[in-house]
């Protein structure tokens, strides 16, 4: 099997060489994909269409798509836009649209009907660690905060390299255009989540909405919101038996 990877924010292609190279290792194959704005792409502007399009340059037929974090929002437009080649779409500690909203109002609501009020106070420390440019890009400013947040399971050599390796997120059209994926909720797509048990970026109540909204058994591992770097073979393997699970309910457009 071939598995495209894609990053979420303020990372980029590099941070799945290890779990590719475990891949390889296990005999399969996986590519990486820099979304614009970040990585090789950073000078670019960040949209959702150019996003999108980005993943559908490397989408190959038989593909298995693999969303982290923010992530999950770009891998499922592109799965939208080529549902025919995606052979099962996996969510890592990753977001979900919800129909005809925009991606700010998917990760703060926990149904169709209520707005989380709890959403600020879990990532209002997070925000402390972060730095706004004057044209609202936003960056790690601090080491300390990166480790706590993203990598406090890896050790400081592995945590630094990481924060080395940041860019900025810039959030374009993304936080003010409602999403419609209309093929994705009606094509079915095999599909899982896993959900990381020491995440301290996405809350669990997020976690567990997602997981219930894609309707499927939770998978699970022991990391921080990186196991990709942490733990990259065990990470690997679990995508790999990801791929053999199966829904067990309809998926929640809204």
């Amino acid at each position: 099997m071939r598995f495209l990877f894609v990053h979420g924010g303020f990372h980029a292609a590099w941070c799945w060489d290890r779990v590719i190279a475990e891949l390889r290792e296990l005999g399969h194959d996986g590519v990486a994909v820099d979304l614009p704005g970040h990585g090789r792409l950073v000078d670019l502007e960040s949209t959702l269409a150019n996003r999108r399009d980005a993943i559908l340059a490397l989408l190959e037929p038989g593909d298995v798509l693999v969303g982290h974090s923010g992530g999950g929002f770009d891998a499922t437009l592109a799965a939208d836009a080529a549902t025919e080649k995606v052979r099962h779409i996996t969510y890592l500690a990753a977001a979900l649209p919800r129909e005809g909203r925009t991606y700010p109002e998917a990760m703060a609501m926990r149904d169709d009907t209520e707005l989380d009020e709890g959403f600020d106070a879990d990532v209002g420390e997070m925000l402390s660690y972060l730095h706004f440019d004057s044209a609202g890009a936003m960056t790690f400013a601090d080491f300390d905060g990166a480790w706590k947040y993203f990598y406090h399971d890896c050790d400081e050599a592995t945590a630094r390299w990481a924060f080395d390796r940041l860019g900025p997120e810039r959030f374009g059209d993304t936080t003010v255009t409602p999403v419609s994926v209309p093929a994705f909720w009606t094509a079915d797509l095999p599909r899982s989540f896993i959900v990381c048990e020491q995440d301290r970026s996405m809350p669990r109540w997020l976690a567990d909405t997602v997981a219930r909204r894609l309707g499927v058994d939770q998978l699970s591992i022991d990391t921080s919101h990186s196991p990709f770097l942490s733990r990259p073979r065990e990470l690997a393997v679990l995508l790999l038996h990801a791929t053999t699970t199966h829904p067990v309910a309809p998926l929640i457009p809204a």
